[in-house]
């Protein structure tokens, strides 16, 4: 993922399937020293979005932290916990849980080859998260029915289908949140790749960085969505800063954090507290490491941050040969079988991260 090479695996075996994958990092990330600075953010008003494995890891976070997130914008994804699979939960093994999960990832949560046997299935799915509120593992789902959901799946993706982003969308309403919340664009000619006005390939082709000019400020789509009304953006002056996201894996055991991560920072949030912060998710090979600054700078979050007062967050996953050679975010249970709750080590770090710009 993205890469539709994904759908053709043959799942022999787990190890075997990982190290096919493996891939070399185009881009050197210069390692920061600086940590994220301290604007006291408005963590109430946070929104996400990502691509792929990041529009999976954006719901994920979503639904874990629903007392400060607002809001989500799911580019080419799927429902919450679509790739976790009965055999992983009857067998809690990691090495053999984790391998069925990806089966299931690969089949059944990009392609729609399980739907004979059900799979996904959004009533299941939104139940598993009513289980994990009632025990305290994400925060009262209830919290969920106020966010605002934009969904988007192009007409030339053929790595996720729109019957996957259909689950989705059946999986928000399910777990409550009104239609009336929800913008759900399956008319979109794009491939799969986050959609923008003049960046990135030519609208409908699915190749890195993963961005495709189809006319459309997809980024802008979404904040409005979420936001409301918007001041149109003006001259971006604010800062793409580079931080070290070590302190935020601190204590976290195989968590897939690259080094460093980046940020957006408008002058107005250094200088005032109260900006809300929006966290934007990359997709499986498009981290920095495989496509330098190209989805930090082009996928067109940060041209509404400074007249909105808007911080943008872009967090990174790094690729590891045996387990995560494409730089995916975990939604699949790579880095531990509790992947989808609070105590998930990427969820975790990121909130650290939320809760350092709120200081």
């Amino acid at each position: 993922m993205p890469h539709n090479c994904f759908s053709e695996l043959k799942l022999f075996a787990f190890a075997a399937l990982f190290a096919a994958l493996t891939s070399t990092a185009a881009t050197e990330v210069v390692n920061a020293s600086e940590e994220l600075p301290r604007l006291r953010a408005d963590l109430a008003q946070t929104s996400v979005s990502g691509l792929s494995s990041g529009a999976y890891m954006a719901t994920q976070f979503q639904i874990a932290h629903s007392s400060i997130v607002i809001g989500a914008g799911i580019v080419a994804g799927g429902p919450y916990g679509c790739a976790e699979s009965a055999a992983s939960r009857l067998a809690p093994f990691w090495f053999t849980a984790v391998g069925y999960n990806l089966t299931q990832a690969l089949q059944g949560c990009m392609q729609n080859r399980l739907s004979a046997w059900g799979i996904p299935d959004a009533k299941a799915l939104a139940k598993r998260a009513e289980t994990f509120s009632d025990g305290g593992r994400i925060d009262p789902l209830g919290d969920i029915k106020s966010d605002r959901v934009y969904l988007y799946s192009g007409t030339a993706d053929d790595v996720i289908l729109p019957a996957i982003m259909d689950k989705a969308r059946e999986f928000y309403r399910l777990a409550g949140v009104p239609d009336g919340q929800v913008e759900y664009v399956r008319d979109g000619k794009a491939g799969h790749a986050i959609v923008t006005m003049t960046e990135g390939a030519a609208c409908g082709v699915t190749k890195a960085p993963f961005l495709t000019d189809c006319d459309y400020d997809q980024a802008g789509a979404i904040l409005k969505h979420i936001y409301g009304n918007l001041t149109p953006p003006d001259n971006a002056s604010g800062v793409f800063t580079e931080f070290t996201q070590k302190p935020y894996s601190k204590g976290l055991s195989r968590h897939g954090l690259a080094d460093n991560g980046y940020a957006y920072i408008p002058a107005a949030c250094r200088n005032a507290a109260g900006c809300r912060v929006h966290v934007a998710f990359h997709g499986c090979s498009q981290g920095y490491e495989f496509v330098g600054d190209a989805h930090v700078k082009g996928a067109g979050f940060h041209r509404w941050a400074d007249a909105n007062r808007l911080i943008v967050l872009y967090p990174q996953v790094q690729s590891e040969p045996l387990t995560n050679p494409k730089g995916c975010w975990d939604w699949w249970g790579y880095t531990q079988l509790d992947f989808l709750t609070q105590k998930a080590p990427q969820i975790t770090a990121v909130r650290r991260m939320l809760a350092a710009l709120s200081e």
